[in-house]
Parts: structure tokens; sequence; C-alpha cells
């Protein structure tokens, strides 16, 4: 893997919330980085109330957080891939230390069941790993001040968890990264064909493995790309660039944005063109 990425990919209206909070990734240790984007730290201290909103990525996240005025003591979850825009109230002073999984990532650790079982769903730790003592586990990420001992202690809970080696996660995490990075996908028929594998199976593939079926990781992926493109680019050819990310016409880029944003492309380049 990589370097954790510099991209504010999934973000609505980035520069507000790093004007805000204190963000910033960090690389886990290398047996986990097959599996891992990066974890993800956040810490505030505001003096009102903010309200960040995110289009999630196609990953399963475990989310350590507190929010000292309602939760002094914090708590851990699953966070499975969000379907909708996530919306986020901060206030006062609080920590996330987030483990932010490569699509197709997750499954080995948590074996047992198909990653479509966490999709859309919130998970506390205690539910999700019973036999873990899930509060030592919190206290140890959430409690050190620096990052580097909350990152060790990331990469400590996550190797205790034992993850075995899996050629289908492998191969779910080969197959999203290549929709990720390659505009010409477009069409699961052409894109299942090209990899010498049925609608079918590849459908069952990411069930099982990503949570969500490879269309809907297409067109997040372009929303994305929308999304980053309606903040760094005043001056958008909409148009060109719906014909650039495979839709049809503007119109139905238009569309998906705004289901999935809340507000039209323009409008939303309109509003943050001030940052």
């Amino acid at each position: 893997m990589a370097a954790p990425r510099r991209d504010t990919r999934g973000i609505v209206d980035a520069p507000e919330l790093f004007a805000r909070v204190r963000f910033r990734r960090h690389e886990p240790a290398a047996p986990l980085r097959p599996y891992l984007e990066h974890y993800w730290l956040i810490d505030w201290d505001l003096p009102e109330p903010y309200v960040s909103h995110v289009v999630p990525h196609p990953s399963v996240n475990i989310v350590f957080q507190r929010y000292e005025s309602q939760d002094p003591t914090g708590f851990g979850e699953i966070a499975g891939i969000g379907l909708d825009l996530f919306t986020q109230k901060l206030e006062g002073r609080g920590h996330v230390c987030g483990i932010q999984f490569r699509p197709g990532g997750f499954r080995p650790f948590a074996p047992d069941r198909p990653v479509s079982d966490w999709t859309g769903r919130r998970v506390r730790l205690p539910e999700a790993y019973p036999g873990r003592d899930t509060a030592a586990d919190t206290e140890a990420v959430l409690g050190p001040a620096t990052d580097d001992a909350r990152v060790t202690a990331l990469d400590e809970f996550l190797l205790a968890l034992d993850p075995k080696p899996d050629p289908q996660a492998d191969l779910a995490m080969t197959l999203v990264d290549r929709i990720r990075t390659d505009r010409t996908i477009r069409r699961v028929s052409d894109f299942a064909r090209g990899e010498g594998m049925s609608v079918r199976l590849m459908q069952r593939l990411f069930a099982a493995y990503v949570g969500v079926g490879p269309k809907w990781v297409i067109l997040r992926y372009r929303i994305h790309e929308a999304l980053e493109r309606a903040e760094t680019d005043r001056a958008v050819d909409w148009a060109t660039l719906a014909a650039d990310l495979g839709y049809a016409d503007q119109a139905h880029l238009v569309r998906d944005f705004t289901a999935t944003v809340g507000v039209p492309p323009t409008a939303y380049a309109g509003a943050t063109s001030h940052t």
C-alpha cells in the first residue's frame, strides 16, 4: 500500500471541516497495510456546534470516539458502508480514531459474516466482538495524547483479531481498485466479462467481501470525483465531466449528485467557492 491518501474525496466542504478540526491520516503497521486504506484521527475543541457531512466510500470503518460532554468514556463501533450522506454533529471537545479498510479488506477481520451484513449499520464493538474486552480497547486507543501511541493501540487491536490470508478478499480489493482508477469501467457486464467472470459471480463476490454491488461502487466513485471537481474548479464544464465519468448526459450526473449530496452540483460549487 502507498502512503495514506492526501485527497479529500467524499468530504463535503473539506476546507470548512479542516478549519474547525485537527484532521490527519496515518499508515498502519506493515502486516495490516494490505487490508487498510489508513487510520484517520480527528480532534476538536469547538466554541459552537459544527455539522460535518461525508459521502461515504465503499469502505467499512472501525471507529473509536469520545464526545467529552456526552460520553467521556467513549465507545467503539463498526460502521458498515453508508448508503446515504453521513452527517455528524460535533460540539465541545472530542476525539475520533478511525480505521478505514480498503474496499474488500474488512472480511478477514470478521470472517464469519458477509460484509453486506454490516452495510448501512453501526454496530458497537461489544456486539461485534463479544469475546474481547472492548472497553479496554477503547481506552487504549482514546486514552493517549499522542498520535504515535494511538496508532500503536490501533495496530495492536487489529493484530489481535488475527486476520488470515483470503484470496477472495485480495480479488475483491483488486477489482475495486480497478474501478476507482479506471474511468473506462462503466458497465458491470463489460467489467465482469473483461475479468473472466459472470455478472452474478461478481455481484456475489462484492456482496460477500465489499458490502455493496459493483454498480454501486462505480456510481459512488463518480460522485466522489464530481464532488472534488466542484470544490476545486470554479469553471467546471458539467456536460464534459458527465461524459468523462460515463454518464449518458449531464442530467443524469446532476440527478445522482443531487440525490447523494442534497443539492445540485452548480449550487454546491457556488456555496463552496468562497473557501
